[in-house]
């Protein structure tokens, strides 16, 4: 069976006698600073945080079962019990006094490490969904603004500039036939949603309609309104892994909800960046679309 790191520096942190980071580190056969740098790597939290939380959590849990304060502090390696209620009283919200019988005694973790009963340690998968879901999120919420101001830019162009076939022969899929112009680029990035959503809603193949910029502006709201609500559902519902028969497809095909997901967001992506160069090609000033840029400017306060 492979080595399991972590779960050793795991040990280490919560042995019984490791109360301070050089003996964590001692148990572990490392320096104190290489225990600390490998153990935050790994665990998202410093070995000394780690463990007082878990203690705390032992504590929590020894006290709702009727375990005095005085040994629980003990326990959780407190000198003093003042020292420990107040600890306590700051991670839970209530004196160790007054803790419910059968209270919950989690705390929140960057990393899915728990106390758990009688004397273990659980892993949830927590953390990592967390994090998974904002990236989803930021991306998703991205392209559909990153879109939305590039169609508020070119529905404010002359025609002849956006509907120009600048680039013939363009293909992005070959499924999609070729997107010549900004308008047509613009216009596969809305239907390529349009389309999966069918799929996915079980609708009916939906016409493709060739729309004037401001026309397909209004469509996109439209479209992204559903497109959010489908991955919010997916996401409440953890649905990622499921797969969708898609009946549309000739023969018809099965994809897991996840990727189509990630098959939009890719070629979004690489159709907004064309959009910006074929731009920039007839000399329109236009961002670089970075979702940087993007989180940036939704953070900054406006006056």
């Amino acid at each position: 069976m492979p080595r399991d790191r972590l779960r050793e520096l795991l040990d280490a942190v919560l042995g019984d006698e490791n109360s301070s980071l050089g003996a964590m580190a001692e148990a572990a056969y490392v320096s104190p600073f290489h225990f600390a740098r490998t153990l935050a790597a790994g665990a998202g939290e410093s070995p000394v945080a780690l463990r007082r939380r878990v203690m705390l959590e032992r504590a929590a849990w020894r006290l709702a079962r009727g375990a005095r304060v005085t040994d629980a502090a003990l326990e959780a390696g407190y000198e003093s019990v003042d020292g420990f209620t107040r600890a306590f009283a700051r991670a839970y919200g209530h004196p160790p006094s007054s803790t419910p019988a059968r209270t919950p005694h989690r705390l929140p973790a960057p990393n899915g490490v728990h106390f758990h009963p009688p004397m273990h340690l659980w892993l949830t998968a927590e953390a990592s969904r967390s994090a998974g879901h904002e990236v989803v999120e930021l991306q998703v919420h991205h392209d559909v603004a990153d879109t939305r101001a590039l169609l508020e830019l070119a529905a404010g162009l002359p025609a002849a500039v956006t509907s120009a076939r600048t680039r013939p022969g363009q293909l992005v899929l070959d499924w999609d036939g070729p997107e010549e112009s900004v308008a047509d680029v613009l216009g596969a990035v809305v239907w390529t949603k349009e389309v999966w959503l069918a799929s996915i809603e079980g609708l009916d193949q939906p016409e493709r309609v060739d729309r004037e910029l401001p026309e397909l502006l209004d469509h996109h709201r439209e479209i992204s309104a559903r497109w959010l609500a489908m991955v919010r559902t997916a996401e409440s519902t953890g649905a990622w892994g499921d797969r969708v028969v898609d009946a549309l497809c000739d023969p018809p095909q099965s994809f897991i909800l996840g990727g189509i997901v990630a098959h939009v967001l890719t070629y979004a992506a690489h159709r907004r960046l064309i959009v910006r160069a074929m731009l920039r090609d007839v000399g329109i000033e236009v961002d670089a679309g970075d979702p940087l840029d993007w989180i940036a400017r939704r953070s900054t306060p406006r006056p």
